[in-house]
């Protein structure tokens, strides 16, 4: 199993030259219990890092790589976030789910303002922009 979905194909680069495969090989030592979803703490682990890290870290690629952020529906109400940039479509936290196949067609577009507008994500998402600006 690859680190995540997409990670042979996803090759578009930023201004820094970087590419998804190299935001997720920083992130993986960036993600934390405090940057996970409050549900999902409990399954965190430094074995799973991308547990519960879906929406923040893809809005986050969506403010580097711009395009859209799209999610899968769980079946509970909730919403697997991923990104489609162009035609390259990225999951940088599909580890998560294991051999579990997601299915990435006819998802629904995500809304930064729906998501923020839960306090506790948005800070989440801050925590995680701000440890991974102290990467470079």
């Amino acid at each position: 199993m690859s680190d995540f979905y997409s990670r042979e194909t996803a090759a578009i680069k930023d201004a820094r030259g970087l590419t998804p495969r190299d935001y997720y090989d920083i992130l993986k030592n960036v993600w934390c219990a405090e940057t996970c979803a409050p549900r999902m703490r409990a399954q965190w682990s430094l074995d799973n890092p991308t547990k519960g890290q879906c929406s923040i870290t893809a809005f986050l690629m969506q403010d580097i790589y711009g395009g859209k952020v799209y999610g899968i529906p769980l079946g509970d109400g909730n919403y697997h976030c991923f990104n489609v940039v162009g035609d390259c479509v990225f999951d940088l936290t599909s580890a998560q789910f294991g051999n579990r196949k997601l299915d990435y067609s006819d998802c629904c577009e995500q809304s930064r303002q729906v998501h923020f507008a839960r306090e506790e994500k948005r800070l989440r998402y801050e925590k995680l922009k701000s440890e991974l600006e102290k990467q470079f």
